[in-house]
This record gives structure tokens, C-alpha cells and sequence, in this order.
């Protein structure tokens, strides 16, 4: 296992471009090298082999190397740190999420002395178990190419996680986007219809932020719904603030999070909404996804 974990950590290394022992080109001859070992010391994939699982050592070291490489990529997606509570998990674990409430003790005015005060519980929290589902792929002409050398072995896995990362995001963004107020939990929800009225909106982030218990609120959208936020920018660091994010960074003190576009898979139709803006506030994030070393899933 030493040594598996010491070529997951090169190949993790080399594919985020941080190699301090070897040059580039050295880490991927050296990873070539390990994946022929564990592959019998062939360059060639052998279907008896596999059906016979005598390449079970080949496949493991892959899936650990994409289990590190996905979930770095995840990580940098701005809408799935802000909406998803990540957990990342030994198989077999329990995938229950535990969700606090926001309600606090009701405190009286008495006079000194008074005892009959009518004792208070607080429900506390709810607890959800997600249902989970594997997310696999088959390759074979890909990593016959990494062993023959005419490729390396960042291709592979660069196809392989950002083909993974784009079925988990495109699985969260789908969620989202069909989430209703029962599916949340029932947690306190403020709806606000018609068109963009800026004191309409601050009444909704109050709303909002005084039913968290004063956490501050988040503003998600995509790019287009967010922009009448422009209207609310002065000076050149807001102005500058647009240039870089292509969006406003903060409205009157709240973050404000783009959603990025997708399609729905097979169409052209987008996803989200470009006239809806959600409001959130509180330490608990409303997705829940919880991925292991052989599968990932997202609730």
C-alpha cells in the first residue's frame, strides 16, 4: 500500500504540474514504469487477464489517482462550494447527513423570583440519509495507449476526471435546478415574484438572514439574472470587481454567487433559470453529496 500511495501522490503531483524530485517527463516515464509493473510487466492490456483479474493492481492505483483528481477539481467550482455540503468517505459508511435547526430559546420578562416559566425543548435536527448511486466508466484503447508510451498518462487521466467532474456537476446543477421548498427541508422560505425592485430584493435578504439568526445571505444566479445587481455598483473597485468576475462580487454586504449555464444532456436548453434569484442563508449548505473511493453520489 506504501508504494501504491507513493505513485498515487507522484501521478496526483505530476498532473497539478507540482514535481519537485523528478521533471515532468521523468514523472510520467517513472508512472508508465509502475503501471506496466502492475500490469504483469506488459504493455498490453490482455482481456483474459482482466476477466481473470490479474490486472486488479492496474485499476486500483487509477482509481485512486482519480478519486484525488476529481474531488482537487470539484473543489474549484465556486456554485459547488457554496450550495454542497461535500463528504468525502470510507465505502461502507453511513451517508447521513445531520441538518441543525435555526430556532432559539423564546426568553421572558418576569419579575425576580419567578419559577413558572413553561419549560422550552428545541426540536433539535433532522437527520437525511441520501440515497447514493455508482458512477462508472470502461476504458480500454485509452490506457493501451499510456502503456505503449504514445501518450502520456496526464491525457488519460485529465479525459477520465474532467469526464467525471462534468457528469457530478451536471447531476448537482440538475438537482438544483428542480429543488422545490418540500425537497429543502422546509426551511423558511420568503418568495418574491415580478420584476427586479432593488428595496423588494434587501426586504428578501432580511427576511432571509433574520430566519438564519443573523447569518449573512447569499445571492446565486446565473450571469444574466444577476445582472440588474449591476445597478448597485459605484466606483472604479466595483467597477474592476465586474471587469474580473463578469459579475457583481457583493451586493450591500451579501456574496453573490454566478451559477455557471449548462445544457440539459442531448438538448440545447439551458438549465437554470435566468430570471430566478436565490437567496440562502445559514451554516448548513442545501445540497448534500457524498463521494468514496469507488463511487459518488449527490442528494
Amino acid at each position: 500500500m506504501t508504494e501504491i500511495n507513493e505513485i498515487v501522490k507522484l501521478a496526483v503531483d505530476a498532473y497539478s504540474g507540482n514535481v519537485e524530485k523528478y521533471s515532468v517527463s521523468q514523472a510520467q516515464d517513472t508512472l508508465r514504469e509502475a503501471l506496466i509493473e502492475a500490469n504483469g510487466g506488459s504493455t498490453v492490456l490482455n482481456y483474459k487477464n482482466i476477466r481473470d483479474g490479474k490486472c486488479n493492481g492496474l485499476f486500483a492505483i487509477i482509481e485512486e489517482i482519480l478519486s484525488n483528481v476529481v474531488i482537487e477539481g470539484l473543489a474549484g467550482d465556486e456554485f459547488f462550494n457554496a450550495l454542497v455540503d461535500f463528504r468525502n468517505v470510507a465505502e461502507g459508511d453511513e451517508n447521513t447527513f445531520v441538518v441543525e435547526d435555526s430556532n432559539l430559546f423564546v426568553i421572558s420578562d418576569v419579575a425576580d423570583g419567578t419559577q413558572g416559566i413553561r419549560r422550552q425543548r428545541l426540536a433539535g435536527s433532522t437527520e437525511a440519509v441520501i440515497p447514493t448511486s455508482m458512477k462508472m466508466v470502461r476504458i480500454y484503447e485509452e490506457l493501451n495507449r499510456v502503456l505503449s508510451g504514445r501518450v502520456d498518462f496526464n491525457h488519460l487521466i485529465n479525459k477520465v476526471s474532467e469526464s467525471f467532474r462534468q457528469k457530478i456537476l451536471n447531476d448537482v446543477y440538475t438537482l438544483w435546478s428542480g429543488a422545490t421548498y418540500e425537497d429543502l427541508g422546509g426551511i423558511e422560505y420568503f418568495p418574491a415574484a415580478g420584476g427586479y425592485d432593488e428595496d423588494e430584493l434587501l426586504e428578501v435578504i432580511a427576511h432571509v438572514e433574520a430566519a438564519a439568526g443573523g447569518k449573512t445571505a447569499t445571492i446565486v444566479g446565473t450571469k444574466k439574472a444577476l445582472k440588474p445587481l449591476m445597478a448597485s455598483v459605484k466606483g472604479e473597485d466595483g467597477k474592476n470587481t465586474i471587469d474580473n468576475l463578469g459579475y457583481v462580487g457583493k451586493f450591500y454586504g451579501s456574496n453573490v454567487v454566478a451559477m455557471p449555464q449548462r445544457h440539459e444532456v442531448g438538448t440545447k436548453k439551458f438549465i437554470f433559470s435566468d430570471k430566478v434569484l436565490h437567496i440562502i442563508a445559514g451554516d448548513d449548505k442545501p445540497i448534500k453529496f457524498r463521494a468514496t473511493h469507488n463511487n459518488m453520489c449527490a442528494a
